[in-house]
């Protein structure tokens, strides 16, 4: 009797019912769910007989509850096993049954490879896709766990603590009074363990005879680096399982999930109920646990992200008190009360068409603006200054800490591989060199002749679509401008040019900002493609610039305009300076300030839900779609996911959708572009952190949710840090410093205060700031065509936000420039460099006095390797005097002496010339 025969006469004997036989084929059609409940209806049947029978005795249960549990074994064995129920299957590779005939020929050439090398490998058939069930024997992981320098627990009982930073500890302290931590029945503490390098040679130092010594994550981690070394063809560089996936040979290849997402006791689903659920987000990340399922790679993202969030805490409660102090200081701010009672007088907004208008008019706009335009303002930019740089520290700290407890201090990348891709496009180049790492000839490309032209083609078209990000915006101005004078504004003018015009503009900005993303995704792989990077890391790095590039420049252009360029240049009523016909934009009398909020609140808000709702819409149609070809077998050309009936779980995971390498690049992209929001521009915007606090801790749970419901397992990888994204946030901490100085310095009205208050004022209050920011114009200087055509107020003198001379001037020549204007910009100035190095110094001392690495973290690195260290000579040394022992011995009887061992390990000999040398062997 066969497995599926006993599997189906187990459930008839559960179910109580006649004895009945399935065909395999038919077991094969029904889903893994369909069998499944089946199984547990059979079994809920058996339980009510079982109690309504008066025959329903004790040994009927007994013997009920033997076959069901036979079943449940049975069941899980088939689903992650294979046909044997004896080897577990570590990796999967599936492809299409009907290749090519030289196809078929690397194929079998490269599985013979790798069941020479000691894999072990099974075969399974299906109607269009076959797949290939690869598990790594115990030998094989022993020999390829040195190779790769895996550092696995060693035999030392001694519990050594694991180190955290000040600021963590302090966190953690207070947050368990909150009752965030972990269940401990659900995620059970690990102890921390010291760790070695394999080796077989010292092999005694591991417990190598445990069954988990060898977890998941290792068993992965040496069948894909097997995958990606063994060669299908004769040349050298024809090798490795991704190639044989970018020529078509293969479908895919991919680690196991542990179970599908019924199954109770699979790490799947506990990290799904109990981690990727927005419901937990007050609770800890089990970040053991990530690392151990998902590997080192993601599990560091996810750490950095939560280390992330948590430092937008304080950073959140700091701009909430900063908009309580502005709704509290606004009854007595002067600028508004002077606004808001204001009669005087206003030049048009536009030509012709635009009327005169009261100041009073923008009374609302003006205490709006006070909530971003206020002294806790400044102290709020100083304060994020400060913050990005302590942030970046400390995560620095924190790092170093669970790296160290994942095992990888002092772990380095050696000699990474070509990318498949980069060898298929050199397949045929005749130029090679000798790598002198992996000792191999690989092609090459000429330096002068291909590699620099496709260089500096890649960048100058990279900034060619840059300009294009800015003529974007430059339209999005024009159009602006152009609506200034449109008919439509003219019944409501303030209300729609204070408040519409500005969003509908953003609106239009976000709209375009998502457009140009999509080129310039495909803009920015296809041109890194043409730069023919080697490795991939290389092209990794290449492409993150190129992405970063755009991505600032699409996002924060329109804003660096508002900040710093608008109403800067637009002249006066006399003499405006015009595009295209049309008068630049002016800031209100309140500044741009409350316009920049506006720009950068939608666009920052906007971006992120957008990218929130297509992170969880699109893999969950993507997976559906798949779903669905694989149920119904549809045949499309060229046919990439089709004709699959089946029920395990290499075919269930097949469905999914594949987790490339650069899975991770989008949400690191995501998040470091929020963090520009966050730091460049948060004068602007002092709920900024707020709602990036909001915003991560859904992207922290719904992307483990993603990770877990809608991607393959991936392969797990070792990294020591997040890569090139940390550099680019130290240098967005930079930017931001200037950033922040500007703003304050040019886009508020705190220096001119400042000013008026010491020069102009003698009473050194604000009273009649208003006044002196505002010029005056004869109305009889407009320039020919300008004037209103149809004013409804007869005005001779009209007032313009500017800081220029009076037309009755006595000395000096009107519309020009006086005095308190370049004292004002001197001081602004002068604020800029003071600010930027007053920071700089105070940055400068928080890196030196702040070591990447903490005091007792380093120390016990030290303590560990000397207690590793002492724990190896311990063994050598007993190991040596095992073999002194077994030597002496051998001498002894050779030349008739006996041995005598005391108590202490020692030995003595005595001679036996009088005793018989059969008895003296004997005895020995």
């Amino acid at each position: 009797m066969d497995d599926d025969d006993e599997f189906f006469d187990t459930i008839s004997v559960a179910s109580g019912a006649s004895r009945r036989r399935f065909d395999n084929k038919d077991y094969l059609s029904l889903s893994r769910n369909t069998v499944y409940q089946s199984a547990v209806d059979l079994e809920n049947m058996e339980l009510t007989r079982l109690d309504h029978s008066e025959n329903g005795n004790s040994q009927n249960k007994v013997s009920r509850n033997r076959d069901v549990k036979t079943y449940k074994q049975w069941r899980d064995r088939r689903w992650r096993y294979f046909t044997n129920g004896e080897l577990c299957v570590d990796f999967v590779l599936a492809y299409d049954k009907e290749g090519k005939p030289e196809d078929v020929a690397k194929r079998e050439h490269f599985e013979a490879n790798l069941q020479h090398v000691g894999l072990i490998l099974e075969k399974e058939e299906s109607q269009r896709i076959h797949f290939v069930k690869i598990h790594v024997p115990r030998e094989v992981l022993c020999q390829y766990a040195e190779i790769l320098k895996l550092r696995l627990p060693i035999r030392y009982d001694e519990n050594l603590g694991e180190i955290e930073n000040v600021f963590y500890s302090t966190l953690n302290k207070i947050l368990d009074c909150l009752r965030v931590r972990l269940d401990p029945k659900i995620f059970p503490p690990k102890k921390y363990r010291l760790t070695a390098e394999f080796n077989r040679e010292k092999n005694y130092l591991f417990d190598v005879d445990d069954p988990d010594f060898f977890n998941e994550a290792v068993r992965i981690t040496v069948a894909s680096y097997i995958l990606e070394r063994e060669k299908f063809g004769i040349e050298d560089q024809e090798k490795g399982v991704h190639r044989l996936i970018s020529e078509g040979i293969y479908k895919a290849a991919y680690p196991l999930h542990d179970g599908d997402l019924h199954e109770k006791n699979s790490k799947r689903v506990k990290l799904l109920k109990h981690w990727a659920q927005v419901s937990k987000c007050v609770k800890y990340q089990p970040l053991d646990e990530v690392k151990e399922y998902f590997g080192i790679k993601f599990a560091l993202y996810f750490a950095w992200l939560g280390f992330y969030t948590h430092m937008l805490i304080p950073a959140s409660l700091v701009g909430i008190l900063c908009l309580v102090y502005a709704a509290t200081t606004l009854p007595q701010d002067t600028l508004c009360k002077d606004l808001c009672n204001s009669d005087i007088i206003m030049c048009p907004r536009c030509d012709k068409v635009c009327d005169y208008w009261k100041l009073s008019e923008g009374c609302l706009y003006a205490k709006i603006q006070h909530f971003v335009d206020n002294p806790a303002t400044i102290f709020f930019a100083v304060f994020m200054s400060f913050w990005s740089i302590l942030y970046l520290e400390l995560w620095k700290r924190y790092s170093a800490g669970i790296t160290h407890r994942w095992g990888l201090t002092g772990f380095d990348l050696k000699a990474e591989p070509p990318r498949p891709e980069y060898l298929i496009r050199l397949a045929d180049a005749k130029k090679r060199k000798l790598n002198v790492i992996t000792n191999l000839n690989e092609p090459a490309v000429s330096f002068w002749k291909v590699k620099l032209p496709s260089i500096i083609l890649s960048f100058t078209l990279a900034l060619l679509w840059v300009f294009i990000a800015v003529f974007v915006v430059f339209g999005v101005v024009i159009y602006r401008m152009s609506l200034i004078t449109s008919e439509v504004l003219y019944e409501d003018k303030i209300t729609y040019r204070i408040y519409i015009l500005p969003i509908t503009a953003a609106i239009i900005n976000l709209v375009c900002i998502l457009i140009l993303n999509i080129f310039y995704q495909r803009l920015a792989v296809w041109l890194t493609e043409m730069e023919l990077q080697r490795t991939q890391t290389e092209y990794d790095d290449s492409l993150a610039l190129k992405i970063y590039m755009f991505q600032f420049v699409n996002y924060y252009s329109s804003i660096f305009y508002i900040a710093f360029l608008k109403g800067q240049f637009v002249g006066y009523p006399a003499k405006y300076n015009r595009i295209f016909g049309f008068r630049q934009e002016e800031c209100n009398p309140g500044g741009c300030l409350m316009e920049l909020t506006i720009q950068l609140a939608i666009i920052m808000i906007g971006k992120q839900a957008i990218n929130a709702v297509a992170e969880m819409v699109v893999p969950l149609l993507t997976k559906m779609y798949n779903s669905v070809k694989v149920s119904m077998g549809i045949q499309e050309a060229p046919p990439d996911q089709i004709g699959i009936i089946s029920c395990n779980q290499w075919t269930e995971d097949y469905k999914l959708l594949d987790l490339q390498s650069q899975s991770l690049f989008s949400e690191y992209l995501e998040m470091v572009l929020q963090y520009g929001f966050v730091t460049i521009f948060v004068t602007a915007f002092p709920l900024a952190p707020l709602f990036a606090l909001i915003n991560n801790i859904l992207e922290m749970r719904l992307d483990a949710k993603k990770f877990i419901k809608y991607f393959r397992r991936p392969v797990p990888q070792r990294v020591t840090n997040i890569g090139v994204w940390f550099p680019i946030m130290g240098i967005l901490g930079r930017i931001s410093v200037v950033s922040n100085a500007f703003i304050i310095a040019f886009s508020s009205h705190f220096i001119p205060k400042l000013v008026y208050m010491m020069e102009v004022n003698p009473d050194h209050t604000e009273d009649g700031f208003l006044d002196s920011t505002l010029a005056y114009f004869d109305t009889a200087d407009f320039e020919d065509g300008t004037a209103p055509e149809n004013p409804s107020m007869n005005v001779s003198i009209c007032r313009y936000a500017e800081y220029r001379n009076p037309p009755n001037v006595t000395n000096g020549i009107k519309y020009k420039r006086p005095l308190i204007y370049w004292h004002i910009l001197a001081a602004r100035l002068a604020f800029v460099v003071a600010y930027q190095n007053l920071v700089t110094f105070v940055v400068t001392a928080v890196e030196w006095t702040i070591p990447d690495i903490p005091r007792k973290l380093n120390d016990q690195i030290k303590r560990e390797a000397y207690k590793t260290n002492e724990t190896i000579i311990k063994y050598e040394t007993e190991r040596a005097r095992l073999k002194h022992r077994k030597r002496k011995n051998r001498d002894s009887v050779l030349s008739g002496e006996t041995v005598y061992y005391d108590a202490n390990g020692g030995f003595h000999t005595s001679d036996l010339a009088n005793t018989s040398r059969g008895d003296h062997i004997e005895n020995s």
